[in-house]
C-alpha cells in the first residue's frame, strides 16, 4: 500500500517541544492511516494517549480536531470513537483527501 502524499499543514503549537510534536504528529498519522486502509486499534489508542499527555483539555483537542478536520478532511474525534469500538482494526471511510 502507498501511502499518499499529504499537501496540507498540520495544526501544532508553537509552545510544544520537538518530543511534543513528535508525539502529536503521530496521533495525526495514526488517523490518516485509519481513513487511508487501516490501522490497528490498539495502535491508535496508545497514539491518543500519548497525544493526551501533550493536550490534556478537551477545549484544545477540539480545537486541533476543527483545524485538522479542515485542513485534511480527517476527523480525530471520529477515528477514537471507531477505535475504541472496532475490533482489531479500525478502517474509516469518508473525509477528503486534500492535494
Amino acid at each position: 500500500m502507498t501511502k499518499a502524499t499529504h499537501e496540507y499543514s498540520y495544526p501544532l503549537r508553537s509552545e510544544w517541544s520537538t518530543a511534543e510534536v513528535t508525539t502529536v504528529m503521530a496521533f495525526y498519522n495514526a488517523v490518516e492511516e485509519a481513513y487511508e486502509g487501516g490501522t490497528p486499534a490498539a495502535d491508535l489508542l496508545d497514539a491518543y494517549a500519548a497525544f493526551k499527555t501533550v493536550v490534556p483539555d478537551k477545549m484544545t483537542e477540539k480545537q486541533l480536531d476543527a483545524a485538522f478536520t479542515e485542513a485534511s478532511g480527517y476527523s480525530l474525534y471520529r477515528a477514537v470513537q471507531a477505535a475504541k469500538q472496532a475490533g482489531p482494526t479500525v478502517r474509516l471511510t469518508g473525509g477528503e483527501q486534500r492535494g
